[in-house]
């Protein structure tokens, strides 16, 4: 494409892309597409000649903006948000154009660098002490595979090298709150789903030390071998905070790698009130934070910190003589400390953001956040025909419909069908949990362009949409 082309193209582009998003609330924050249709609506082959960037860019926002979920949209109250900010964009935009492969140091001294640096910053702003190695990996997902592989790896198996023929049956302990990427952790590595354990949790759906403790003394007796534990700050349902500092104490005497999944809770700690949501984790072997989810970077950054990177580094560093270099014994090269050989510059978007919002813009936004989701919780309290079912630990508010005089089967399906009214309004997107057998609606406020007046409309619908069911 001659740069003339490119030049007015991007500026196209970018007035698109402007437009969109100081009006995303526009569009309907749930596509209204039956399953199928976007595909039946592209061509079964690739053109044969090459297309005019014209007509694709009209087809993007013919075809494609319809069927999409919009995850910038003020609405989108479902799942945790992952909202990307005007930094954010820019910097992925630039990161795109000048393309690295961060593999190595020497393929991009720049983005292996500054890696380094901006996880570093992001470190220091959690409250977190001293300085810890960082990894910038896609999702959570990743991270934990790789934490829980180097905890795999304290244990000096020939794994490496004969597989697990022979080795220890070995299980990993987390709570039955935690994110199923634990299990799919253990699924990959070979521990196996029958060797993840999970641990009861208390009333406030959080780990309970104790079980954690007797689970392990069980599992010694049986002849297995416990060697990571994976603690929770915001599970994915209730948001709950596992008790880190005592989970921490058991690791240690139990001589266990401890991972904390932080990718929700974490960035709150950011806030100075919310500091103590990272207690205890100053003492994990592995944390993992995801800035794409409450620090308003686009997908994906998840930022995986390692205590002892050199069991990383142990667990995944295989490198041909192609990809040697002069000055390794020197430079930290990052494709030694997981799966990927191929790194793009993610860093780019989260040094955008860092720079552009700074710590007081941070604070100020996630605490709006906060303030928001309290906002909703006690317009639930006060409401004789609501109930919260968990305590409000951050920004996510789990409730349900529950008039008076329906018995539990009937409340299920009255708030699958409040649920899919709301969403079907196309204004708000709420998502679901089940707690303690219990249908849960989560209204989880994270979105960068939620304001008050949405959160008062998506209110003010819940309660017209319940009035509807009853009359």
């Amino acid at each position: 494409m001659p740069p003339e082309e490119f030049r007015r193209l991007a500026h196209q582009a970018a007035d698109w892309m402007a437009d969109f998003l100081a009006n995303v609330g526009r569009h309907p924050v749930l596509p209204r597409v039956e399953p199928g249709a976007t595909q039946a609506a592209l061509p079964a082959q690739a053109p044969e000649q090459g297309e005019e960037m014209d007509d694709v860019l009209a087809d993007f926002e013919r075809l494609i903006v319809p069927s999409l979920t919009h995850w910038n949209h003020p609405g989108f109250l479902a799942y945790f948000a992952t909202s990307a900010s005007g930094p954010g964009i820019l910097g992925e935009m630039l990161a795109a154009t000048v393309n690295p492969n961060g593999m190595l140091w020497r393929t991009s001294p720049a983005s292996t660098e500054l890696e380094q640096v901006v996880l570093h910053w992001l470190w220091q702003l959690l409250g977190l002490p001293d300085q810890c190695f960082g990894v910038i990996h896609d999702t959570a997902s990743t991270a934990t595979f790789h934490a829980v592989a180097a905890a795999r790896e304290t244990l000096d198996l020939p794994v490496r090298t004969r597989g697990l023929s022979g080795a220890p049956t070995l299980v990993l302990y987390t709570s039955e709150q935690a994110h199923n990427s634990v299990e799919k952790a253990a699924m990959s590595l070979g521990v196996g789903l029958e060797n993840v354990r999970k641990i009861e949790v208390d009333a406030e759906y959080r780990m309970k030390p104790e079980a954690l403790d007797a689970a392990i003394t069980a599992d010694l007796l049986g002849g297995r071998r416990p060697f990571c534990v994976v603690a929770t700050v915001g599970t994915t349902a209730a948001t709950a905070i596992d008790p880190v500092p005592k989970i921490a104490d058991i690791c240690r005497r139990r001589r266990l790698w401890l991972h904390v999944d932080a990718a929700y809770g974490g960035s709150a700690a950011v806030v100075p009130e919310m500091s103590h949501v990272l207690a205890g984790c100053d003492r994990a072997d592995s944390l993992v934070v995801n800035p794409h989810k409450w620090l308003f970077t686009p997908l994906d950054l998840s930022a995986l910190y390692c205590r002892r990177p050199e069991i990383l580094r142990r667990a995944f560093s295989l490198v041909p003589d192609f990809l040697t270099t002069p000055e390794d014994a020197q430079v930290v090269n990052l494709m030694d400390y997981g799966i990927p050989l191929g790194r793009r510059f993610r860093a780019l978007k989260l040094w955008f953001v860092l720079r552009y919002f700074g710590r007081e813009g941070i604070i100020a936004n996630i605490r709006e956040h906060l303030r928001l989701a309290r906002s909703v919780a006690a317009c639930l309290a006060e409401h004789e025909d609501f109930e919260l079912l968990a305590p409000l630990t951050f920004s996510t508010v789990c409730f349900r419909f529950h008039p008076t005089g329906v018995s539990e089967t009937q409340l299920e399906r009255l708030n699958r069908r409040l649920l899919e009214a709301v969403n079907a309004s196309g204004r708000f997107f709420l998502s679901h949990a089940v707690l303690r057998g219990r249908f849960t609606l989560r209204l989880a406020v994270g979105n960068i362009r939620t304001t008050q007046e949405h959160i008062d409309q998506a209110w003010e619908l819940i309660r017209f949409k319940a009035r509807e069911m009853t009359l």
